[in-house]
């Protein structure tokens, strides 16, 4: 397929801008990017499509043509949707180097251009997979009726006998094969942290592995629109993990599969355009209750959210927000936000997994919006069929942070990769409008919690709230560290230096309230031998654990470290 055929295509809306020259230049693939450097991933021959989010001055235009050029891209289109018409030092460059520009119209998704292209691309080459291919895009454009990605994988199942999952990040299963088995939870997990690993060190795809025996080849599966770039879009990214040896495909072979993805990442783009509804709610609730809007303006807003939140109830008598942040350090100094969006597109991946109490495969319920820096959502919960809400009924369990954080902390690790952090705050359930605003505030008072504790994932709950852990983040990282290392670096020393257990004691203690005999019976311990601890915890950090203000300390720095 040539560049003069894409131009020829009406419904594709391409504008030529320059290089009527070179328009006899050969595609062979697509590639969507707003990556200042896009080299590692072309291959050659590729038309580039970019929302121009790379270019942050006119010397910048110049920079990426010249990459571009170097790759030996086929041409370069450019669309108006963000930035409005294509700036002229855009068009200077391309004409220098030669490259042909096109403009594309608002009114044109890229993901139309790139399943056209994979089309035409897929049905000019010869090879068992070019008709599957187009087998595949046909049920896609089908929408849902077609069957989406199950459909697409199924007719790789069934075609080429090749067995394929789409997976997430997080290492939900977002699509599977009619007839295989769904991926068990742990082997998604590891496919998820390869996938992560290999995009961070900016290994090309297939990435492959090898687990328990058998080859798996692992494909990103990225969103074509308004996606998050770089390090942000590993947190996003679904990818295909074919249960196959790659390592002999031939070129061809190979060039499909990457089409397969593109089609499976329209598809996504489809089901993301499907959450602006559910966007629009939660930030306008959100927004009433931020401007102290009166609780029945609140309450009214809600009624018209539950119906689109839970379509098959109509009604959610109990609601629960989230707050979540993504945080990046690069240097050693304090972490700084990735932004309100990326932590967004995140947490509504991490609440999308079926594996979550509260989750239901296929049932896209969350509405999540963001606020400068942080994520929020809003979540539905009906009450259990035989229950009255206004007779005081309960409602189904709510989401609870530790069974989140266990669910999706793995994952999330590998791709965060020791330079990020996400964390994640829980309000109780709430049954009112009345309510939702201490609801906000309680769940952000949580993620401060959360924040406070070490690991790449963490997550608190409201229940967490009611104790000294509250006061905690909002103690200085360097007074904690002080106050920690006083009181317990002596007993550490002491425990490396005679392979003791001083810390163990004095946590057990702590915990059974101060009882020599409950304390002894838990540590196995004849009493005598755990007053000889106690009494060595003592000697060597000046404390007496007979007293309240001491046995305060303790339990604070133990909870601190």
């Amino acid at each position: 397929m040539r560049l003069r055929a894409l131009l020829a295509t009406d419904s594709l809306g391409l504008r030529l801008l320059g290089g009527e020259a070179e328009l006899d230049r050969t595609v062979t693939g697509v590639m969507t990017t707003d990556l200042r450097d896009p080299s590692r991933y072309l291959s050659g021959g590729e038309l580039v499509l970019t929302g121009l989010a790379w270019r942050r001055s006119p010397e910048d235009s110049e920079s990426f043509v010249r990459i571009l050029d170097e790759a030996g891209v086929a041409g370069l289109a450019a669309g108006e949707a963000e930035l409005g018409a294509v700036p002229d030092d855009l068009v200077v460059a391309c004409a220098k180097h030669r490259m042909p520009l096109f403009a594309v119209t608002e009114a044109v998704a890229f993901a139309t251009i790139t399943e056209h292209i994979v089309r035409q691309v897929s049905t000019e080459r010869a090879g068992d997979l070019a008709a599957v291919v187009d087998r595949h895009r046909k049920l896609m454009s089908a929408g849902p009726a077609g069957g989406g990605p199950d459909a697409v994988l199924d007719l790789l199942h069934t075609d080429l006998d090749l067995p394929a999952w789409v997976v997430s990040p997080t290492g939900r299963q977002v699509a599977g094969q009619d007839g295989v088995d769904e991926l068990p939870s742990r082997l998604r997990t590891e496919l998820a942290a390869a996938h992560l690993a290999a995009r961070r060190a900016g290994r090309q795809a297939p990435v492959r592995t090898r687990i328990e025996g058998v080859p798996y080849a692992l494909f990103p599966v990225g969103g074509t629109e308004a996606a998050p770039t770089g390090r942000d879009a590993l947190l996003s990214d679904w990818f295909l993990a074919a249960a196959a040896d790659t390592s002999e495909w031939p070129a061809e072979r190979l060039d499909l599969l990457h089409g397969v993805t593109q089609l499976i990442a329209a598809e996504r783009d489809r089901r993301d355009a499907a959450r602006t509804v559910r966007r629009r709610l939660a930030k306008e609730v959100l927004d009433l209750v931020a401007s102290g809007a009166p609780p029945a303006e609140v309450a009214a807003r809600l009624r018209v959210a539950a119906p689109v939140l839970l379509p098959r109830l109509g009604t959610a008598p109990y609601w629960q927000v989230v707050v979540a942040a993504l945080e990046w350090n690069d240097d050693g100094s304090d972490a700084a936000s990735a932004g309100g969006p990326t932590a967004r597109a995140l947490l509504e991946e991490v609440l999308a997994d079926p594996g979550i109490p509260g989750a239901e495969a296929g049932v896209d319920r969350v509405a999540v919006t963001h606020e400068r820096d942080e994520a929020l959502a809003l979540l539905p919960f009906p009450a259990y069929p035989d229950e009255d809400p206004e007779q005081g009924g309960h409602p189904r369990a709510g989401l609870r942070a530790e069974e989140l954080q266990r669910a999706v902390g793995e994952s999330l690790a590998s791709g965060l990769g020791g330079e990020g952090r996400l964390t994640l705050g829980f309000s109780s359930l709430i049954r009112s409008a009345e309510s939702l605003r201490g609801a906000v505030e309680e769940a952000r008072h949580a993620r401060r919690v959360a924040r406070a504790r070490p690991g790449a994932v963490s997550a608190a709950g409201h229940e967490e709230l009611a104790s000294h852990v509250l006061l905690l983040p909002f103690v200085p990282d360097d007074v904690r560290r002080a106050f920690t290392s006083r009181l317990l670096d002596p007993l550490r020393d002491y425990d490396r230096r005679h392979r003791a257990e001083l810390v163990a004691t004095l946590e057990t203690f702590l915990d059974s309230d101060g009882s020599w005999t409950r304390c002894a019976n838990r540590l196995h311990l004849h009493v005598n031998t755990l007053r000889y601890r106690v009494g060595r915890i003592e000697q060597l950090t000046g404390r007496d654990l007979a007293r309240l203000e001491d046995k305060l300390d303790f339990f604070l720095a133990l909870r601190m470290s």
